[in-house]
């Protein structure tokens, strides 16, 4: 079970005119902003990257104001555990579970996925918060990184058992993320 002590939320190369193309934009953009606002909220630690931000351009704007105060790590590895600074900023945070979110799926997503799990991470993906320029990828992505033993699930799961009770006193701020 996903644990909000336990996790740390991965913001995975939201940037440039790549964002721009990405399959189903709007819902992405909603997905991520609700993810990052909850993380904010329950105080979940967030690491960033950008895949060659000198090529592909910075985080975009919408992400870039939102997640403000998190540095993001620039990585010509298409998976961020093939960054040193990534994997440096992720283990110091000593968190045994790892949500992921950006794009694309079928690529920096997937590959970072796979990494996670083969170093003992537990790995949620949040199927309407990760897309590829097709939807078809985005599906094969989703489907191996399941069969590979991640998590793939909607944002509102996601969000509901980070939050576990209604009670919670986050459980207000949360229900604005999501209506």
């Amino acid at each position: 079970m996903l644990k909000r002590d336990e996790a740390a939320l991965v913001f995975i190369d939201v940037q440039g005119k790549l964002h721009g193309i990405m399959d189903g934009k709007e819902v992405l953009d909603g997905n991520l902003t609700r993810m990052i606002e909850c993380a904010k909220l329950l105080e979940i630690p967030i690491v960033g990257t950008e895949q060659i931000p000198e090529k592909l351009g910075p985080t975009t704007e919408l992400f870039k104001s939102l997640l403000a105060d998190i540095p993001m790590i620039g990585k010509s590895a298409f998976s961020c555990c093939g960054e040193p600074k990534f994997m440096e900023a992720f283990q110091a945070l000593r968190k045994p579970q790892a949500i992921l979110i950006g794009i694309e799926a079928h690529v920096c997503v997937y590959q970072t996925a796979l990494d996670l799990l083969e170093d003992g991470i537990e790995v949620f993906v949040v199927a309407d918060a990760v897309s590829s320029r097709t939807l078809e990828n985005k599906a094969l992505a989703l489907q191996a990184m399941h069969d590979a033993g991640a998590k793939v699930l909607p944002a509102e799961t996601i969000l509901f058992a980070l939050l576990r009770d209604a009670a919670d006193p986050h459980f207000k701020g949360l229900l604005k993320l999501i209506k």
